[in-house]
């Protein structure tokens, strides 16, 4: 989720060993960006990466639930059979 708006922000204290922060900061240098934004960046990741996650195990959930008929199953595996490339 990215906001294109002026967002309050907070400063939070985080303790890094200092290899870590060295690799951090390359990294930083490397991408053009500040260390902040990079941390930004990483913990919106993670955020939606958790997102990702918990739909994945929803949609797994509601599949035990009520399964998949078979018989479209096997035509759905038939249809890509027949249109897969061939590489």
């Amino acid at each position: 989720m990215t906001y294109h708006m002026a967002m309050g922000r907070k400063q939070v204290l985080v303790q890094l060993d200092d290899q870590l922060v060295e690799q951090l900061d390359q990294l930083a240098l490397t991408m053009g960006v500040s260390r902040s934004e990079l941390l930004r960046r990483g913990a919106q990741a993670m955020l939606s990466a958790a997102d990702i996650n918990t739909a994945d195990q929803q949609l797994a959930a509601a599949y035990r639930r009520l399964p998949q008929d078979a018989a479209l199953t096997e035509a759905a595996r038939q249809l890509a059979a027949e249109t897969a490339p061939t590489w």
